[in-house]
């Protein structure tokens, strides 16, 4: 039987990450990278299982080149960092886990053999010896959290010498026991400044050079972060919002500059992204723009946050809007200004009352 490919890619410091920081946030944040990873696959390995922050794949009686194999390898660890960098370079949100997922580091650990198999519910998944050896190789003694493992098997599988360097690479030797067998593997660690990172569209601050269409301030009793994200994860918009239809978005995802989200509104659909403007150091600012509500052409909204204290602060909304044709202007002056301060007025109490029934967030 020929052998297999095993392939492990493994998030470190997931479990400091999900106990030192807010839990659904680093849940949010590693579902994206595990996400992110699964992408990367080019190779065509088959998905075992996610084991919490790790993937298991495998490929089934094929082993890929040397060259393959390796360019693999680079593009799971360029598509890891590249989403780090877009996550720290498009945040809003405050609160630690978003602040130190940059943190995060990858390893990747990789091993062959001939497999055995075993059927769960009708699932068939790799089992045996091999798929024992690929995890315990996860456990060594490498002095680093930021690497990929070779087993010896494999090197010589897939003739990769054992000090291959290049851009990326640096391989050495390496060693552990495990319950009294000896295992040889060599690894690199990865330098993610040598890594050709992916661009991404990181959303540009918004300029106004003239003050908003409306204004409005009011005093709330909770910490500036929190209300933070009461106002950022849209799941709790329809507490706070009346007169939508539905909320669209990413359950997913950490809302941050560029997220997108839909608010129906009977059945028509307004597009909104998440920007940003120029605010004191001090002050919270998230900010969302649609260029779809007529009879408008542009439509911005910011809630500005500063802390008055560790468990109140004061939130000031301004709304930002264009019309640009004489005949949008009329219908703005004698309706919509109107519509709009009642609408977030009632958005701003209702928004009050939701966050006093809320219990704090932890």
């Amino acid at each position: 039987m020929p052998n297999s490919l095993l392939f492990i890619p493994d998030i470190s410091g997931f479990t400091k990450f999900v106990q030192t920081t807010e839990v659904e946030h680093s849940q949010h944040v590693i579902s994206e990278l595990l996400e992110v990873l699964i992408d990367a696959n080019t190779q065509d390995m088959e998905l075992v299982e996610i084991e919490g922050d790790a993937l298991f794949f495998y490929k089934e009686g094929e082993i890929p080149s040397q060259e393959r194999l390796l360019a693999q390898i680079e593009t799971i660890f360029t598509a890891f960092y590249s989403h780090l960098k877009l996550l720290e370079k498009n945040r809003i949100c405050p609160c630690n886990a978003c602040a130190t997922a940059p943190n995060l580091q990858l390893k990747i650990v990789a091993h062959c053999g001939e497999l055995q198999y075993i059927a769960v519910k009708g699932n068939r998944k790799p089992f045996g010896q091999q798929v024992i050896e690929a995890h315990r190789l996860l456990k060594n003694s490498i002095d680093s959290d930021n690497y990929v493992l070779v087993s010896k098997k494999l090197a010589k599988e897939i003739e990769l010498p054992i000090y291959y360097y290049s851009k990326v690479f640096r391989f050495k030797e390496g060693k552990d026991d495990y319950d009294g067998k000896e295992v040889e593997y060599i690894y690199a660690l990865i330098d993610r400044e040598k890594l050709s990172l992916n661009t991404y569209s990181q959303a540009k601050k918004v300029v106004f050079d003239r003050p908003p269409n409306l204004t409005f301030d009011k005093q709330f009793p909770v910490s500036a972060t929190e209300l933070m994200e009461y106002i950022t994860n849209y799941k709790y918009r329809h507490e706070w919002v009346k007169g939508v239809d539905d909320f669209v978005f990413n359950e997913n995802e950490v809302t941050r500059l560029g997220t997108e989200h839909v608010c129906v509104i009977n059945g028509k659909h307004l597009n909104f992204i998440t920007v940003t403007k120029e605010v004191d150091p001090e002050v919270l600012v998230y900010g969302e723009m649609t260029t779809s509500p007529p009879p408008l052409d542009a439509l911005y909204q910011f809630y500005s946050i500063t802390p008055t204290s560790q468990t109140s602060c004061n939130l000031r909304s301004e709304v930002y809007w264009e019309a640009k044709s004489p005949l949008k202007k009329l219908i703005v002056f004698l309706f919509v200004r109107r519509v709009f301060k009642k609408n977030t007025l009632q958005a701003l109490d209702g928004l009050y009352r939701f966050v006093k029934a809320k219990p704090l967030l932890t």
